[in-house]
């Protein structure tokens, strides 16, 4: 390969998929954890009266899945401790958020692009698990 391809390529660039997978996880974890999940428990009050009910068991109990999804979980990611199970909550956390609440638009007013972000995050962190910088990867 010539020096230029080589640059193009990036090949000089060590790999790193167990550091890959802990930003990730810090990343989409203490975004979701820091920007929804404790906004929600911070407007409880006036969120569980008009929170989504997709599932039919009333806004305030959707309103407490969704917390527990982005609050819990995703601090559990952060951690990498119960990874795979704490990812595959969020999936369907963010499923039902890009669905639901978005209506799977992903332009215009109201879509849902961030969270089918987080949704793509999430399923890759479920697939590849927590890495070695992880508490699971400590096990």
């Amino acid at each position: 390969m010539t020096s230029v391809g080589r640059v193009l390529s990036l090949k000089f660039l060590p790999v790193w998929p167990d550091l890959a997978l802990l930003i990730l996880r810090l990343w989409f974890g203490g975004l979701l954890l820091l920007l929804h999940g404790l906004m929600k428990v911070s407007m409880w009050s006036a969120m569980s009266q008009r929170f989504a009910n997709p599932f039919g068991i009333g806004s305030p109990a959707s309103l407490a899945l969704s917390i527990f999804a982005e609050v819990v979980c995703s601090t559990l990611i952060v951690a990498g401790l119960f990874t795979r199970f704490a990812t595959a909550v969020c999936i369907i956390n963010m499923t039902t958020a890009f669905l639901t609440a978005h209506g799977a638009r992903l332009t215009g007013p109201q879509n849902g692009e961030l969270a089918f972000m987080y949704l793509g995050a999430f399923i890759t962190l479920l697939l590849a698990g927590p890495g070695r910088y992880s508490i699971d990867g400590r096990r």
